[in-house]
């Protein structure tokens, strides 16, 4: 009976980027494309469907990589310290 190690592997993740980026990128894209943003944003938010993001500039995996509720809680966020304080 011949024993094994386990074997160790490294998983390098992708440069982490933050919420604020994402959707400050995923914004500028929407609007290079000739789409309403916010709408497209809000439409993607509500059903989680990633076809209301464009993949031009990668803008839909951008996106992806957030989940939902966070997005809306940087949404949130912003909104409370702009309009709010």
């Amino acid at each position: 009976m011949s024993t094994q190690s386990t074997q160790d592997i490294n998983i390098v993740k992708d440069t982490m980027i933050e919420v604020p980026d994402i959707l400050e990128k995923v914004y500028e894209a929407l609007s290079e494309k000739g789409y309403n943003p916010v709408n497209q944003i809000v439409g993607y938010i509500m059903s989680g469907d990633p076809t209301y993001i464009t993949s031009y500039k990668n803008a839909r995996s951008l996106i992806m990589k957030a989940e939902r509720d966070e997005l809306i809680e940087v949404l949130l966020e912003h909104y409370i310290e702009t309009k709010l304080k």
